[in-house]
């Protein structure tokens, strides 16, 4: 037995509705034994727009907080000491800009910025292959980068400047080797760029602060060998590849929410076992624990966790660290056959992938092949769910049970107030009269003489912060300087070779189309700034697969871009996808504009994560279908498709 170890960082993550509203729950948070704070930042603030930009209509406040200047980030932390706190940011194409308001507001506090602890994860690459809140394209976003990072090397040297984040790539159907490899992949590309940023003197400590955001899911066993693979790969690239000789600038430093993917709609109190057992994956060994972890509450999969369900999740943590022996022993799995062989397995799988990697160029180079394969690694997954080859309890097998008492009454899940959205600009309005105009200004100009000379942008950032300029006016320069970007979907529209059990479905496709006149067009859309694309994907990908003629481009489309498409493509059905809970605003806009287009007859059909009483309302809209995570079996929702597009005349 050894000296009791320290437990890991306890967050959760957390922001809603206003930098007011979530500054009460961090410091309640923190009250109740909470160690770091995560932040999460809403879709508008992650994307680079303003609150009161037309593209943020229903999605302020929804998934995180709104940060649009100095104001709202000085409210997000008041009476919170930055000096002393250690704080994760989930921000990646805004990166540079979030972390300038943080600096501004801790020289507010009066803190040594020099001491500032924490993590932007500033991890452009996965945003691109899952996740989808990029703003430009790959070369000038990897620039940003080693930017943040090359600034924090001189002035934040506690300070971790990114976090290269496999989790989403788990979440988009990523395999333990696919986890790796890209993530690896995407560390290397980072380093290889900052490199040429950096002192030689300066490199290895630098590479020290790289750190990582993974996911751990169900299968706690082999996510459990998954860490200790991160970290003997990390290891050897890091002394291999990058000459770094200090053991501890090479050691796999992570934190990690556990997955989210695997919560359930159905019997959702089931999630609490979940959670616990992915937690374990990360912390019972001790060679590959984390150093912080973040859980996801019971209830994600219905809507926003109150601060009860959080807490119950921190309690989880405290359980764990403080109660059990846990942290009283040394590594439990050193010399286990069983669970070395597993880590000697996935170490080869992920050195092939990465040496396909590095044969197309790097990270930046294979975007478009990696998204392909994460789509496919998806289908594999849900179709083995489908075919009851994966067993999800309370989802394919054991459906029936006894009623959830913590799911029933008013107030079961927290939601955002309608109201928000309307105070959040009220207040940006009030901000932008209030400034220095002339300041504002000038610092922009600063910004964009900077970013179109390759200078590093994080000085003169920092100066916007101060000076009053607003996210969007900071992401507006990216854009100009930069252009914007759209990112591969991964579904080719060529028809696949994927027909196995589709027979019956594929014969329906040919029939109405025969009635039809053509092949049967399906348009897959997903409007508003939620860029979690995994179920569009998979529903383009299975329609092609059955033989419809299927147009998808992507996300992050208006109502009216979409309904110009349908226009275009002249669709017999509409889908659409929609995660962020902006769905009844977007869709009551998208609807009113396919009335004025003459689309009034084409159905359409929406998923997302929608409480009952909302999909009555999309019903009432005129939306033909709704389905939620409850509804995983895609050749149903094919079948639905197929009589959704049945001709009028034919149909009656």
């Amino acid at each position: 037995m050894t000296e009791k170890d320290k437990p890991w960082l306890f967050r959760t993550y957390a922001g809603h509705s206003t930098a007011e509203k979530s500054n009460a729950l961090y410091r309640a948070n923190l009250a109740k034994g909470q160690t770091g704070l995560s932040v999460a930042f809403d879709l508008p603030t992650q994307t680079g727009y303003d609150s009161d930009d037309p593209r943020a209509r229903g999605e302020v406040g929804k998934v995180g907080v709104p940060v649009c200047h100095l104001g709202d980030m000085r409210t997000l932390f008041r009476d919170i000491p930055l000096e002393q706190m250690n704080t994760s940011m989930t921000i990646n194409a805004t990166a540079p800009w979030l972390l300038a308001l943080y600096i501004a507001v801790a020289g507010e506090q009066g803190a040594d910025i020099t001491q500032l602890q924490g993590t932007v994860q500033n991890d452009i690459i996965k945003e691109y292959l899952s996740r989808g809140t990029y703003i430009c394209p790959p070369k000038p976003s990897m620039r940003m980068i080693t930017d943040v990072a090359a600034y924090t090397a001189e002035h934040l040297p506690k300070w971790n400047p990114m976090n290269v984040c496999s989790y989403h790539l788990q979440e988009a159907g990523a395999t333990p080797e696919q986890e790796l490899a890209f993530a690896l992949a995407t560390g290397i590309a980072v380093l290889d760029d900052l490199k040429g940023k950096v002192a030689a003197k300066d490199f290895p400590a630098m590479v020290g602060r790289i750190s990582f955001f993974v996911n751990a899911g169900i299968r706690f066993v082999t996510e459990l060998c998954k860490m200790r693979a991160f970290t003997e790969l990390w290891d050897e690239i890091c002394r291999d590849r990058f000459g770094i000789a200090e053991e501890k600038y090479r050691r796999f430093r992570y934190g990690v929410q556990v997955n989210s993917l695997g919560l359930t709609e159905q019997q959702p109190e089931n999630n609490v076992y979940r959670i616990l057992l992915e937690m374990l994956a990360v912390t019972l060994s001790k060679n590959a624990r984390a150093r912080a972890v973040q859980l996801p509450a019971w209830n994600e999969a219905l809507g926003l966790p109150r601060p009860w369900d959080q807490q119950w999740s921190l309690r989880m943590q405290q359980i764990l660290a403080y109660e059990t022996d846990l942290l009283e022993y040394g590594d439990l799995f050193d010399g286990n056959p069983a669970i070395t062989a597993k880590v000697e397995a996935l170490k080869d799988g992920a050195r092939a992938e990465l040496a396909t990697l590095d044969s197309m160029g790097g990270a930046i180079a294979a975007i478009e092949y990696m998204k392909a394969r994460l789509v496919e690694s998806n289908s594999e997954r849900l179709n083995r769910i489908e075919t009851n080859e994966t067993v999800v309890v309370g989802v394919n097998r054991w459906r029936e049970g006894e009623p959830s008492p913590l799911t029933a009454g008013d107030g079961a899940i927290m939601t955002v107030d309608p109201a928000v959205e309307a105070d959040q600009i009220a207040r940006l309005t009030d901000w932008r009269a209030g400034r220095d105009e002339t300041a504002a200004r000038a610092a922009l100009a600063d910004l964009r003489a900077a970013a179109k000379a390759g200078q590093n942008i994080m000085p003169a950032s920092v100066a916007c912060a101060k000076a009053g300029v607003t996210t969007g006016e900071w992401a507006g320069v990216m854009r100009q300087v930069h252009g914007e970007y759209r990112g591969p979907t991964g579904v080719a529209k060529s028809p696949s070779n994927r027909t196995e059990g589709l027979d019956e479905i594929r014969a329906a496709v040919d029939e109405v189309s025969t009635r039809l006149g053509r092949r049967l067009k399906f348009l897959v859309g997903k409007p508003g700034l939620d860029g979690h694309s995994n179920g569009a994907e998979q529903i383009a990908a299975r329609a092609r697969d059955c033989g419809m003629d299927i147009t998808y481009e992507g996300i992050r489309l208006t109502p009216a871009e979409i309904v110009d498409a349908a226009l275009e493509a002249d669709a017999h059905v509409l889908g659409l996808s929609i995660l962020s809970g902006s769905h009844l605003p977007l869709i009551e806009e998208l609807m009113g504009r396919m009335r004025e287009a003459g689309l009034a007859e084409v159905p359409v059909v929406v998923g997302g994560i929608i409480p009952d009483e909302d999909a009555a309302r999309l019903r009432a809209m005129g939306v033909a279908r709704v389905y939620t995570p409850k509804d995983f079996e895609l050749n149903r929702i094919m079948f639905d498709i197929v009589a959704l597009a049945e001709p009028k005349a034919a149909a009656a």
